[in-house]
């Protein structure tokens, strides 16, 4: 395995889906903006762990459980964005019969979270040689 390539791979797409993101905010389409600032931070966690483990990731999406695979440091806050993020990806994916969470993701509440996803993804991209 090409450690360097298949980083490289991950962090292209985590920066892809971070890109498509900011897009969906911007047309307003804010339940799948935050789904996609999902992705993007678990693409990026996958880079980081291509680059301490030296083999590919695991096919899991729990932000918290690719992080513990690889002994992230994290602070209490670090960890409680990861979870919520993490709720992000299965909220928009199964919504419950009252759309809950789309009702939720007001213009305020998204731009919100999505300057938390900026924040972890620079986080652990900063992790990445």
């Amino acid at each position: 395995m090409d450690i360097q390539k298949v980083k490289d791979f991950w962090r292209d797409e985590a920066e892809e889906a971070l890109k498509v993101a900011y897009h969906l905010f911007e047309k307003k389409d804010f339940s799948y903006s935050l789904f996609f600032g999902h992705l993007a931070v678990e693409k990026i966690l996958k880079a980081v762990y291509v680059v301490v483990k030296e083999e590919h990731p695991p096919y899991i999406h729990n932000l918290i459980r690719l992080a513990e695979a690889i002994d992230i440091h994290m602070t209490e806050k670090q960890r409680d964005d990861l979870i919520r993020i993490t709720s992000f990806n299965l909220e928009a994916r199964y919504p419950d019969e009252q759309r809950s969470f789309r009702k939720k993701c007001t213009v305020d509440f998204t731009r919100l979270e999505l300057e938390r996803i900026g924040e972890v993804f620079q986080w652990l991209k900063s992790m990445l040689p």
